[in-house]
């Protein structure tokens, strides 16, 4: 089969569609025969050498994919069948002809969704999902924060948000990118480089906080991001891209009966990212079958070009995901 090859870490241009072994196919496992996956800044961190895959799995990038189902495994309970449309959450090996995903982390793709775009969904909704719904504990009609609104995770944040009846304030990094997430349906967007996030969060919300913080920043925003809680309300840290370290105020954590929940997805173990796939099918597979829920699509590049598509990445001039079309 065919995979984006790095022969060592670095910038774009050391990935190479080339020819690559067919990974083997465990007996949980489904073999998929790829036709979309997509870019994930955890994508640009391996590709740079500084977020290797965990043990035993896939040393190709990609953490998410969509296509049909060419095999499954021998313990692979029913339910699966050769062409099935399917998209799959994957610890590495989307950017290639073929992945295998275990059995537990796969999704069918409903017939409202194309598997181009369907190659977009996996990460950044279960991300969401899990981190939001069943870790952040989001309250029926809830008040959320998430930190890079036109992201992939930020434009699905918004869209399950509004989906459970909830408000979905963004940060973004321009007044345009803040006007998309507004189209998208955010209640509120803040410039973070003209505004106080955490000024706006408590004037937006008269005083009273969000139930949720999700932050993908780190160290420079854990005083903000505590301070647009409201009392007992939760920050849940999925990204550490601005750095790892902060000090804390642990009287104000007290007072407020505050949470800090860390929390990462690709190397948790399948039975719980089965869980996570039973949990969200159960609570949005309606949403997502009926097309009220489907993934923002800044652009589909062909997998050759996947070093253009880690600019565009790289760049954030991007709103919502890049796909990369693998057939």
């Amino acid at each position: 089969m065919k995979a984006i090859i790095i022969d060592q870490p670095g910038d774009e241009n050391v990935m190479r569609w080339d020819e690559a072994p067919a990974p083997a196919l465990g007996p949980e496992d489904v073999r998929i025969a790829v036709v979309a996956t997509a870019v994930n800044r955890a994508d640009l961190l391996q590709r740079r050498g500084f977020y290797p895959p965990p043990p035993g799995a896939s040393p190709i990038l990609g953490l998410e994919c969509a296509g049909e189902v060419l095999e499954v495994g021998a313990k692979v309970p029913s339910g699966f069948a050769r062409g099935d449309r399917v998209m799959a959450l994957l610890p590495g090996g989307g950017y290639a002809a073929e992945a295998v995903a275990h059995h537990g982390s796969v999704l069918r793709v409903p017939e409202a969704l194309d598997l181009v775009h369907a190659g977009g969904v996996p990460e950044v909704y279960l991300t969401v999902f899990s981190n939001v719904f069943q870790y952040g504990r989001f309250p029926d009609g809830g008040s959320l924060l998430v930190h890079g609104g036109g992201s992939g995770v930020g434009t699905a944040a918004i869209q399950l948000v509004n989906e459970a009846g909830g408000r979905c304030y963004v940060t973004a990094g321009s007044d345009e990118k803040c006007r998309r997430c507004v189209e998208l349906g955010a209640a509120a967007a803040i410039n973070y480089r003209t505004e106080k996030f955490a000024e706006r969060i408590q004037e937006l919300t008269g005083g009273k906080g969000v139930d949720v913080v999700l932050d993908s920043i780190g160290g420079p925003y854990l005083e903000g991001n505590l301070a647009s809680l409201g009392m007992g309300g939760r920050l849940v840290v999925i990204g550490l891209t601005g750095g790892a370290k902060a000090e804390l105020n642990l009287a104000g954590l007290m007072l407020r009966r505050l949470e800090i929940i860390g929390s990462t997805l690709r190397a948790r173990p399948v039975d719980e990212k089965a869980a996570i796939v039973r949990g969200f099918e159960q609570r949005f597979g309606a949403a997502l079958a009926a097309g009220r829920i489907r993934p923002v699509v800044d652009r589909v590049l062909p997998i050759a070009e996947a070093p253009e598509a880690h600019r565009r990445v790289e760049s954030s001039a991007h709103v919502g995901k890049v796909i990369l079309q693998v057939r």
